[in-house]
């Protein structure tokens, strides 16, 4: 592993839902989901993702993602970038801070006919709970809402 990501290295692994994802918004009818996560490193300065989600009934494929984590070297000045299912592209800037990262956006692109309202603000907290498991909030501010939690997820670790 790259020394400059070791700050994250408590984020490596496969990590799967447990219990199912919860996820609302003003706008939405209140859902749970699956998900399947994978955090890697290939000796680069940086952590590649993918999260997957899955109806939990069905198994059928829902959101997607994936993208790099990347340290300021020396510092705990964190980057996210991700591109989307959805047809959005991010940059979320932050800090990691023991076993926990806190990012919030700092660009959001999204293709020309994505649908509305428009995602404007994404928030994420991930954290190695005292269990070992690792939990995740989301929350987004649109076109039509202010910042509000839209996703809560704790996963639990299948393969190191």
């Amino acid at each position: 592993m790259n020394p400059v990501v070791e700050p994250l290295s408590w984020m490596l692994g496969t990590w799967l839902s447990d219990p199912p994802g919860a996820g609302t918004f003003p706008t939405l009818q209140p859902f749970q989901y699956l998900e399947e996560v994978y955090i890697s490193h290939v000796g680069q300065p940086v952590l590649n993702f993918s999260f997957n989600a899955f109806h939990p009934d069905t198994h059928k494929p829902m959101h997607r993602e994936c993208g790099f984590i990347r340290l300021k070297p020396d510092t705990n000045k964190v980057a996210f970038v991700s591109a989307q299912n959805t047809g959005i592209v991010e940059v979320e800037e932050g800090e990691v801070n023991g076993h926990e990262l806190c990012i919030t956006s700092h660009s959001v692109a999204r293709m020309s006919f994505a649908k509305e309202p428009h995602v404007e603000q994404i928030t994420r907290k991930f954290r190695l709970n005292s269990e070992g498991k690792l939990e995740q909030t989301v929350s987004m501010a649109t076109t039509t809402q202010p910042m509000t939690q839209h996703l809560h997820v704790t996963y639990k670790k299948v393969t190191p």
